[in-house]
């Protein structure tokens, strides 16, 4: 799940559709069908993320639409949940709608405050969260607050370069969205790659994707899933010569054997090989692509929530 303000992702949305309405989570009283701070967005002819789903998400896409189509920039809704929205949360959600053009996106730094209600006044208790925030003295939550609406801008999210544009490939990206990766989706041809790609992900066409691994950041997580044999020893050859957080195969406990045999032979030393996961995915859940894929999702997330650097900035 990702939280935060991201600046990044709502620009090139903007550079694809025009006007873009973000929907978030301002806060909510009770049980909800997401936390505050998530957030989707909203355009014309389509919209990407989800803030629950159900009626809920049904009225506040409609919305959002109709702000677009006004001209509207900014409200704020209350909405009960519960039977009037045929929703067994029980609770209540405040939604924040905010419509940006490519004029109105916003620049700023570590936080972004605005007024969300016309002409509300910075109170004395905006003041302190605003300072706060910025000194660091106060934690950078998403709060609504007396018409304001302060959020953290989205940290930085972890690479991960995917290496084939196959059924599991696909599957993997469809199953990494809204997580807290940038993705990096390389294949030989482009096209293998689907016609609509999420802007959230980098298509990369390269004719030896094996040269490609050295532009990768060195705490990347690699994924290696190609047509060819010959192209995952090769790609598993380059990123072991160079640091990387992990690295996973797919393929058998053979090809586990196969590949470990040739890798010494190429110099690579027992402990560097054994960092690569193979075969990836959980057994349990099957063999299916998705299936794989959700098994190398919820593994990929359980190494980042217990990576000390994350674990010291949470707490």
């Amino acid at each position: 799940m990702v939280t935060g303000f991201d600046i990044d992702l709502l620009t090139g949305l903007v550079r694809l559709h025009g006007k873009v309405a973000r929907i978030v989570i301002g806060a909510h009283a009770g049980s909800s069908p997401r936390d505050t701070g998530v957030a989707m967005h909203v355009w014309t002819a389509g919209q990407s993320g989800t803030i629950g789903g159900g009626t809920l998400e049904f009225r506040a896409t409609e919305e959002a639409r109709r702000m677009i189509a006004a001209g509207k920039t900014s409200q704020v809704l209350k909405m009960p949940l519960g039977p009037a929205l045929g929703q067994c949360c029980g609770g209540s959600v405040t939604l924040v709608i905010e419509v940006f053009s490519d004029v109105t996106l916003p620049q700023a730094e570590g936080l972004y405050a605005r007024r969300v209600q016309p002409d509300a006044p910075k109170t004395l208790a905006v003041q302190r969260l605003l300072k706060g925030g910025r000194n660091l003295s106060l934690p950078v939550v998403t709060t609504l607050k007396d018409g304001w609406l302060i959020e953290p801008l989205t940290e930085q999210q972890q690479p991960l370069w995917i290496y084939g544009a196959g059924h599991v490939g696909r599957a993997l990206i469809d199953t990494f969205a809204d997580l807290p990766y940038a993705v990096t989706w390389i294949d030989t041809d482009g096209s293998r790659f689907p016609q609509d790609i999420r802007p959230d992900v980098t298509p990369l066409i390269a004719a030896d994707p094996a040269l490609a691994v050295r532009h990768a950041p060195d705490n990347a997580d690699h994924l290696i899933l190609t047509y060819s044999h010959a192209l995952d020893l090769e790609l598993c050859h380059r990123i072991l010569s160079r640091p990387f957080r992990s690295l996973g195969l797919i393929g058998s406990k053979t090809k586990r054997a196969r590949f470990r045999t040739k890798l010494q032979a190429l110099g690579h030393s027992t402990a560097q090989i054994s960092r690569i996961n193979c075969p990836i995915g959980d057994p349990a859940l099957g063999k299916e692509p998705k299936a794989i894929a959700l098994g190398v999702a919820a593994e990929l997330l359980r190494s980042v929530a217990t990576c000390p650097a994350r674990k010291e900035a949470v707490e």
